[in-house]
């Protein structure tokens, strides 16, 4: 079928445009990003931010449909903005672009609310193909993101014992085989102290006993 122009300028227009906020304090990777989408016709850059606030006075005047989300930037940062973004505008669809695969970073956009985690040097290909995902809700990890995420998730986990100096001391001693009036003797502590203490030590290490805790400061290296 041919279209004469008057239909084909119509036809532009109902098709709709998946308008993106580029927010990175860096101008070259902003003007990198909106010359590889402006190859794209259904896809549209509506602004550009260097920064957590200029982001959310964008998003307040022309609210995208997708936000490319940078992580470490001046003024507010990327999971901060997204949790402000989402807050206010929470048909927002938000996606963090960034060069750092870290667990804590990961696990807080996702918590911010961001509906995907991709790095930068992902191609252009695929960072169209992520933006149209995002803009119809899907999410997108990179492969990277998913493999740290995967690998620590079959970490097992490290159980994180809160000894006091003093108490940790006191397991030392423990470990060494002293008895209580020794290990007074040794730090210069009462034996009441000393008593209190290794009872705090064994209700920590959650031990029914001196010789279990001993065992346990020892696997878990809690002493030198």
């Amino acid at each position: 079928m041919l279209y004469n122009k008057f239909e084909i300028n119509l036809l532009i227009i109902k098709k709709k445009m998946i308008k993106v906020l580029i927010v990175d304090d860096h101008s070259l990777v902003r003007n990198g990003i909106k010359t590889i989408l402006s190859i794209y016709d259904d896809i549209e850059v509506i602004g550009e931010a260097e920064n957590g606030k200029e982001a959310l006075e964008i998003c307040g005047k022309c609210l995208p449909d997708v936000v490319l989300m940078d992580l470490i930037m001046p003024e507010i940062n990327g999971i901060e903005t997204t949790k402000k973004i989402l807050e206010s505008w929470p048909t927002i669809k938000v996606v963090t672009l960034t060069s750092f695969v870290d667990k804590k970073l990961i696990e807080d956009s996702l918590k911010a609310g961001a509906i995907g985690y991709v790095l930068k040097n992902i191609s252009g290909e695929n960072l169209v193909a992520t933006i149209r995902d995002t803009e119809k809700g899907k999410s997108t990890l990179s492969s990277e993101a998913s493999d740290f995420l995967i690998s620590n998730i079959k970490k097992p986990a490290v159980v994180e014992y809160q000894l006091t100096n003093q108490e940790k001391n006191i397991l030392g001693c423990l470990v060494e085989g002293l008895s209580n009036k020794n290990i007074a003797q040794k730090l210069v502590l009462s034996l009441s102290t000393v008593k209190f203490h290794v009872s705090n030590i064994l209700n920590k290490l959650g031990a029914s006993s001196r010789a279990e805790a001993i065992s346990i400061a020892i696997k878990s290296k809690l002493v030198e």
